[in-house]
């Protein structure tokens, strides 16, 4: 009974002691003293007899059970030491985790404030968008109205277009004709008086303007006109004629010598109103010769259409 409650105070301060231990450390020396101490407070003075006897057994039981917890000392002073080092390594490592934090968290502040540039960056660029948008849809705007303007003026200048392909059909006057359809010549004149000369060899007669029937050119369009005609003839008689406008002797061909072939040449630019008429009349006691050859001509043509205020002007 006295070894079991010795063996119980023995492992409460084993337990103390490796509590001890582990706080702040106890060398073997200690731990003997202090287990020596506990046995005396344990065990007080009796007689010699029992004295031997408690101390036989505690002795014994001291040497039994010292080994072991000497033994358990040892190990559990390694694994202390071991936990020391496991503790100064994890120390390093939150150390090092610290100034990771730290580096993280400058980066991360630097990363904020590039967010926040960026972010005024993307705000100004918006704002460049929208005016840029607001002048593209001006733009568009603008050229919608010029294209507009482009499309009228098309039309406008494709019903121009219509009325001067009408105008070009309106001014499409030419003419030109000779005195004699006969292959055989044949002498014109000498009259007493005057006479209109009909050139039925009709050359051209575009629109219709000359009548070959009557000799008379009738204007179907106010503009400026060329007139022109070639008298032949053969000495002594001369051979002269004259361009008349409505009834008004303008310009003459004239050719006269005693012998042999005479021709005579002229024209005249005029501006007709619509109706008036031009002719050619031999004059008298002329004549002129004429053949296949076409010696004797009247010709004419539209230059180009005259406005009323453009005759003004005139």
């Amino acid at each position: 009974m006295k070894g079991l409650v010795c063996l119980l105070l023995l492992l409460e301060t084993f337990v103390c002691v490796v509590q001890h231990q582990v706080d702040g450390g106890l060398n073997e020396n200690e731990i003997s003293q202090q287990l020596r101490s506990e046995d005396g407070r344990q065990n007080p003075p009796q007689t010699d007899t029992l004295r031997d006897e408690a101390s036989t057994d505690s002795q014994q039981n001291y040497h039994l059970f010292f080994t072991d917890i000497h033994a358990a000392l040892r190990e559990l002073t390694a694994t202390v030491t071991e936990q020391k080092v496991n503790i100064r390594e994890l120390t390093a490592t939150v150390t090092e985790q610290k100034v990771n934090i730290r580096e993280l968290t400058a980066t991360v502040t630097e990363q904020k404030t590039i967010n926040r540039e960026l972010t005024a960056t993307v705000t100004e660029q918006k704002v460049n968008i929208r005016e840029l948008t607001a002048t593209v849809t001006e733009q568009k705007a603008n050229i919608r109205e010029e294209m507009n303007k482009k499309n009228d003026e098309i039309s406008n200048l494709t019903l121009r277009q219509v009325e001067l392909r009408k105008e070009n059909r309106d001014r499409e006057i030419a003419f030109s004709a000779g005195l004699m359809k006969s292959d055989s010549g044949n002498y014109i004149g000498p009259f007493t008086t005057e006479i209109t000369l009909t050139y039925r060899n009709v050359f051209t007669n575009i629109g219709n303007a000359y009548n070959p029937i009557t000799g008379i050119f009738k204007a179907p369009l106010k503009g400026a006109y060329m007139f022109r005609i070639s008298v032949f003839g053969i000495g002594p008689t001369s051979a002269t004629a004259s361009i008349y406008k409505n009834g008004e002797r303008l310009v003459i061909a004239d050719a006269y010598q005693a012998k042999d072939h005479l021709n005579s040449s002229n024209g005249v630019v005029l501006i007709l109103e619509v109706g008036d008429v031009v002719y050619v009349r031999l004059w008298p006691n002329t004549r002129i010769y004429d053949s296949e050859n076409n010696h004797n001509t009247f010709s004419g043509f539209l230059l180009f259409p005259l406005r009323e205020q453009e005759i003004c002007k005139m």
